[in-house]
């Protein structure tokens, strides 16, 4: 039986995880913290300068922005956020975008009133955001999180400053996070705790998947799946994810539910556990369960590697999402831990070179591993311990690939960036 406190705080971690997001989740929050700027600067700016580490710059100059008729770029979201967001709505800020206010923020870009600088940081998620205005200046600062608000400075003043510059402000202990403790909550939690999580999971991520499929976005890769491979039910799995994805990163509107700060992890490891318990006609509560489990795992998985890093995040989110498949039609815990090493014996040399609309091929690429590696711990079937990067059991392989991902990929990740910008 789960204790008490670890079931509090597994519920907790879901309530700061599992929260929804328009567009990608970089420039969104290069968005929210313009328009905080642009609250505690008391007017719209007259110039901002947005001082971003390589990460963010990476991970903003492909896509495009919701609510802006195809922009892109850090400076369009800046723009956005401070002429016609709504810090309010945090990482929905740009729900509050009309057409005069696009307007004016597109005249604010074309007049060259927002510059971009490189800000040489260790920390991959950190940027800082200026507003000028006559005599005024303010300054906000996140770090290590989309919303995580370090410091907001107005001519010289400081108005708000966290107690340690060095680490995120997550209240919920992950310290229990491992993958026993996750069966345990998923199997023991009262159904009526997670509702409100899984619904809307179901909602928001499936109606932009089903978005995806029907809508113009990028090759349209769901489309795509659904012609060139067989009908069944891991093309389905398959299509639907990346269809998602895909609009996501080319501005579709319509919100994600997000986990580890990532729309496209949110969606990889929900949606697959949705389609497969549709199909195979699995009852409504192991599903929610199925979903739980499998946010937690991801959450678990990035606690290692970082919210930012050379390591494609999407393979962690289609590793839980095979191991919640597991769970959800009643695999042994055994069966559930050879389904993550499984996957992890497979793919994780994908690399983050940015989010872009070619995210969704990955998403695509990491389920059909996942999906593959479910079917083999099913068969009772898993790669030896030892062999590669595979330890002796699945929470030391996961740690293992944190490490990589976090500290033996920076060089790289400083590469793909170096590559990126010239």
């Amino acid at each position: 039986m789960l204790l008490e406190k670890i079931k509090q705080d597994f519920l907790l971690i879901l309530k700061e995880e599992l929260i929804p997001a328009m567009g990608c989740t970089e420039p969104i929050a290069l968005a929210f913290a313009a328009a905080t700027g642009k609250d505690n600067l008391g007017c719209e700016p007259e110039r901002i300068v947005a001082k971003c580490s390589g990460n963010m710059i990476k991970n903003v100059r492909c896509v495009r922005i919701p609510n802006s008729q195809g922009l892109t770029g850090i400076e369009s979201a800046c723009a956005l956020g401070a002429i016609a967001g709504d810090a309010k709505r945090h990482m929905e800020v740009l729900d509050a975008v009309t057409e005069e206010g696009l307007m004016n923020a597109v005249k604010f870009l074309d007049n060259g009133l927002c510059e971009v600088e490189y800000l040489d940081s260790l920390i991959p998620l950190h940027f800082i955001i200026e507003l000028y205005a006559g005599d005024d200046f303010v300054s906000v600062e996140v770090r290590h999180s989309h919303t995580n608000i370090v410091r907001i400075i107005k001519n010289g003043e400081t108005l708000f400053m966290t107690e340690d510059l060095k680490e995120a402000t997550a209240v919920a202990d992950r310290s229990e996070l491992s993958i026993d403790n996750i069966f345990t909550f998923a199997e023991e939690v009262e159904l009526e705790l997670i509702e409100p999580f899984t619904s809307r999971q179901i909602e928001c991520n499936m109606a932009i998947a089903e978005r995806g499929m029907v809508g113009d976005y990028g090759v349209g890769i769901g489309k795509v799946i659904k012609e060139v491979y067989p009908d069944n039910i891991q093309t389905k799995i398959r299509a639907l994810a990346s269809a998602a994805s895909e609009a996501r990163m080319e501005g579709c509107d319509m919100p994600v539910i997000i986990v580890s700060g990532s729309g496209n992890q949110g969606i990889t490891s929900t949606v697959p556990v949705i389609v497969y318990a549709r199909e195979n006609r699995i009852d409504d509560e192991k599903m929610r369960r199925a979903l739980i489990f499998s946010s937690l795992m991801t959450v678990y998985q990035k606690q290692f590697i970082g919210k930012l890093s050379a390591f494609c995040g999407v393979v962690s989110a289609a590793c839980s999402a095979g191991a919640a498949i597991t769970y959800m039609i009643g695999g042994s815990l055994t069966q559930i831990k050879d389904t993550v090493d499984n996957t992890l014996a497979d793919i994780p040399g994908i690399i983050c070179d940015g989010a872009k609309a070619s995210c969704a091929v990955k998403i695509s690429s990491a389920l059909d591993a996942a999906l593959f590696a479910h079917s083999l711990a099913m068969q009772g079937k898993a790669y030896a311990a030892h062999s590669g990067i595979l330890r002796g059991n699945a929470e030391e392989t996961i740690s293992c690939v944190g490490h990589i991902g976090r500290v033996g990929m920076q060089p790289t990740d400083q590469e793909i960036v170096k590559i990126m910008i010239n």
